[in-house]
């Protein structure tokens, strides 16, 4: 009995399709036929026809038939994708989803933040193997390089949506181009013949060949970025005189490859070897082609796929040595608990620049106990913190528009950052960086005792003198007995007389801001509503105040303030976001210091900055991590395409309590809330 109907022995009485057209379902077929009840064949792009003497059936004749089993005939790659597209129904029905190697794609794997369970080469192994052999061969895509998207499939939609700007319509786009490239696959064909054989086959007079080859090639070279640690090693290899190749299944040509390596800093290599200008795969002859051009047996070949770089490279008589993509480590984290939220295009590009960040290097398995481990501030808040502010921003523009809102007030300091992506995205958009602060509120705010009533009712960590000079700005004399009692309501007078004086200069302030008629958009990060509900009083406009989490919203409601919040306390994806906002605001606030009043001129008064220069490098660095995040996002997801995905931001923004994080920069930084008179380690906040 072979293999495989051992592995399906379970099914042998039971309905069977078998899902993919390529020549691993041929295989499949040869292997359990005639045991095997097999009723059909299918595909996500073909849904009827005969093959290898099979029918191609849709998968709602699959579920018709109550077939019992969908065996997946294909690579772990287009495997995973395979999974997600049927999974739903298939779930729905009772269809067990399985590959050809036996792994249930329906099971929800435990997320890891370790690799514990896995075992992988070490850098300094690889090295040491390298001096054993005099020629060298890199795989590229997911070896030496790996794009900003999940799957190499997505690559397809960001075409579609490109063509689409173009005028040239194509119905199901990404499902003919794929149908393409695998029914040429034996060939080992170009770009530029898998366009041509879609135009033939689908009959696309808007399409020219040669042009959407060149649009795909310029969207791919947007999207890859080198792997940094094995492109050290490739330069290493150089420096030791290998003789160095590159061998790759590609549609690309040479020339178009060479264009890739140059972006990612590789230059000096002996020859590059594409499938398409050979016509013939690592599978089939591309592995001897590379031991004639070098003359000798004595090579050794890196790469990620155990099929066409392991198990081929050895079978051509070539030392190999498996590098783990990037995707591979994701999916051996469980994908880190996000598989079951990555839906849209958007979904799959911000799990694709996460990956491609985290997982650049394939030697997670150095670090002490295989933790997963983030050293640098960068990579902390590009992978946990910028997908929430990237969300929080596009729902905060698709708010302001759908409101038709043309004030837009940013407050200090939490606004500082989220202004300079809102601009980014809206253009030359004339919003306003706000100067205000709780503190520069409550001092312009208070008109009667129910006022001061309601900040005493905020605690603050300190005496009574100390809480009338830092939120009032009021110093008493030491020995006033008024002190002794420690109640704000005895200094009524003192508080509503200056709060009278710093209104006045609060309004020249605002009356040099040029506000238009209508409401204004009125940003705060976390917070109650206090500023809102004090800076109302100071102008016209109504304030339609747009928050990220707003607190105490029950306590709040009586005073009958405008707020729309992104996270709700009451939503079951908010739990990580409550746990980090005090991080976020760390990292979100302005270089300068907070407003405490303005002076006779509407000019700010500010505290003092207690943080060091130490501190806002660390968080300059994250603001532009952040900053880069947001531009990726926006140059690489068409604006149809941005959704917002809170469940997938809380997974993200949870993962920062669950990975190794050794930045010290990062862990010497204070949550300083100067209104409540309190500073928090960042170490006791994760």
């Amino acid at each position: 009995m072979s293999e495989l109907k051992q592995l399906f022995a379970a099914y042998k009485n039971s309905k069977i399709a078998i899902y993919g057209l390529g020549k691993e379902t041929e295989r499949v077929l040869s292997e359990l036929l005639p045991e095997f009840q097999i009723i059909g064949l299918l595909d996500g792009y073909k849904q009827d026809g005969i093959l290898y003497g099979m029918s191609i059936i849709s998968l709602v004749q699959a579920v018709q038939e109550k077939v019992d089993l969908i065996l997946v005939a294909a690579r772990p790659g287009p495997c995973r994708t395979i999974a997600k597209r049927i999974g739903k129904v298939c779930i729905e029905n009772q269809i067990d989803v399985i590959d050809v190697l036996g792994n249930n794609l329906q099971h929800t794997k435990n997320a890891y933040y370790n690799f514990r369970h896995m075992k992988g080469i070490r850098k300094q192994e690889l090295l040491e193997q390298i001096n054993l052999y005099d020629v060298i061969s890199f795989d590229l895509f997911d070896t030496l390089l790996m794009r900003q998207v999940l799957f190499p499939e997505d690559v397809f939609e960001l075409v579609d949506y490109r063509l689409k700007k173009q005028g040239v319509v194509v119905e199901q786009f990404p499902e003919k181009r794929m149908s393409s490239e695998k029914k040429l696959a034996e060939k080992s064909p170009s770009l530029v013949e898998i366009y041509t054989y879609m135009r033939d086959v689908y009959h696309i007079s808007g399409l020219i060949p040669e042009v959407t080859a060149e649009l795909e090639r310029q969207v791919d070279y947007e999207l890859i970025i080198p792997r940094k640690e094995v492109c050290d090693i490739f330069k290493e290899a150089v420096q030791r005189r290998k003789c160095v190749y590159i061998v790759s299944d590609s549609y690309y040509t040479k020339e178009q490859l060479a264009e890739f390596l140059n972006k990612c800093g590789i230059t000096e290599y002996k020859d590059i070897l594409s499938s398409c200008d050979y016509h013939t795969a690592k599978t089939q002859s591309l592995f001897q082609i590379l031991k004639d051009l070098a003359g000798t047996s004595c090579c050794m070949h890196i790469g990620d796929d155990k099929k066409a770089d392991i198990e081929h490279g050895e079978k051509n008589g070539i030392e190999t040595c498996h590098l783990c993509s990037g995707i591979e480590l994701l999916e051996s984290a469980g994908y880190m608990g996000m598989w079951h939220e990555i839906e849209s295009f958007s979904d799959k590009l911000k799990a694709g620049m996460f990956t491609a960040r985290i997982f650049n290097s394939p030697f997670q398995f150095e670090n002490e106990n295989g933790k997963i481990c983030i050293t640098n501030i960068f990579d902390i808040a590009y992978l946990f913190f910028a997908p929430v502010i990237c969300d929080f921003i596009v729902w905060f523009y698709e708010n302001v528009h759908k409101k038709k809102l043309l004030n837009i007030f940013f407050c200090a300091r939490d606004g500082y950052l989220i202004k300079k992506l809102y601009d980014e995205l809206e253009g030359n958009a004339a919003s306003v960086y706000f100067l205000t602060s709780r503190i520069a509120a409550v001092r312009a705010g208070m008109e009667n005792d129910e006022d001061i009533r309601y900040i005493e009712g905020k605690s603050f960590d300190g005496s009574i003198g100390e809480e009338l000079r830092k939120r009032f700005g009021i110093s008493v004399d030491i020995e006033d007995p008024r002190l002794k009692n420690g109640s704000l309501m005895d200094f009524s007078k003192e508080i509503i007389d200056r709060s009278s004086a710093c209104r006045k200069r609060n309004r020249k302030y605002l009356d040099k801001l040029n506000i238009k008629d209508g409401d204004i958009a009125f940003f705060d990060f976390v917070a109650k509503g206090t500023s809102q509900m004090y800076v109302q009083r100071m102008i016209k406009n109504h304030l339609k105040g747009f928050y990220f989490l707003q607190l105490e919203k029950e306590n709040m409601r009586d005073y009958h303030l405008d707020i729309e919040s992104f996270f709700e306390l009451t939503d079951e994806n908010s739990k990580a976001v409550f746990e980090n906002y005090d991080i976020l605001e760390i990292i979100l606030t302005s270089p300068f210091p907070s407003v405490v009043e303005f002076d006779n001129f509407g000019e700010p008064v500010y505290a003092e900055d207690l943080r060091t220069t130490k501190e806002l490098n660390c968080i300059q660095d994250a603001q532009n991590s952040i900053y880069e995040y947001f531009k990726n996002y926006l140059r690489f997801c068409p604006m149809p395409e941005r959704q917002v995905n809170k469940n997938l931001d809380e997974i993200l923004l949870s993962m920062a309590l669950n990975v190794s994080i050794t930045d010290a920069s990062f862990l010497e930084l204070k949550a300083e809330d100067s209104f409540f008179n309190r500073t928090t380690d960042i170490t006791e906040l994760l």
